[in-house]
């Protein structure tokens, strides 16, 4: 079995934001993602997008996105058309997955296109696969694993393609670490969820399992 073939298509994503919380109005104010199987980039997105209020200078200086910048970038029913039909139905991987999903929701719904989301955390399976690293920052995982780094970080299409690089050696960490011939995206799902202590149990007899049933995929968009 070829590399590419121990791998499904995934959409890798990143958001810079005006904030925390979309609830209380934070927007989206740039997407980044990448289409990738295995360690192929299939296609990659990046599109600043017009939140129609003034960023803080806090966001200014965190990302390098300016007001300026944003005065010309597309609104969000252009930007979201665009992202949807790049997206199609693959599932979503994201660096602390929660506020990825928590926002392109947010943004889905501002566009009368609400749906639930199919998203797996490079986070929560780096504290699983890696249990003892100080922390787990995109930049230390980045580091840890000898990973190309991204010229700065907090821009959108370079997080996306470092966590994308992440997703990867994690996938192939595991493959090789328990001996599986295809990590489906809902198994990984899963590990992200268990406690540490059942990870390895849990991996171990799905590799066993593995080889005497054939693994499905799962290639959807929703959870």
């Amino acid at each position: 079995m070829s590399t590419s073939d121990q791998h499904e298509t995934v959409i890798v994503i990143d958001v810079e934001t005006t904030g925390m919380l979309p609830e209380k109005g934070d927007r989206v104010i740039e997407f980044g993602a990448v289409k990738i199987r295995g360690a192929q980039i299939l296609e990659r997105f990046e599109s600043l997008m017009r939140p129609d209020f003034l960023v803080s200078r806090e966001i200014e200086s965190l990302t390098g996105i300016t007001n300026s910048m944003l005065q010309d970038a597309p609104d969000c029913r252009q930007v979201m058309t665009d992202f949807v039909d790049f997206v199609g139905t693959y599932p979503f991987v994201a660096h602390n997955a929660a506020f990825d999903q928590k926002f392109i929701e947010a943004e889905l719904n501002l566009f009368g296109k609400p749906r639930p989301l199919n998203f797996n955390c490079t986070l929560q399976l780096s504290r699983r696969t890696y249990p003892d690293l100080i922390n787990y920052k995109l930049a230390t995982l980045v580091q840890y694993k000898n990973l190309t780094p991204a010229a700065t970080f907090h821009r959108a299409l370079a997080d996306a393609e470092m966590t994308s690089q992440l997703w990867r050696a994690i996938n192939d960490d595991l493959i090789h670490r328990y001996g599986f011939n295809f990590l489906p995206f809902d198994l990984l799902k899963k590990t992200a969820t268990i406690s540490k202590e059942q990870v390895n149990d849990f991996l171990l007899k799905a590799a066993e399992d593995a080889r005497h049933n054939q693994l499905d995929t799962t290639g959807n968009l929703f959870g």
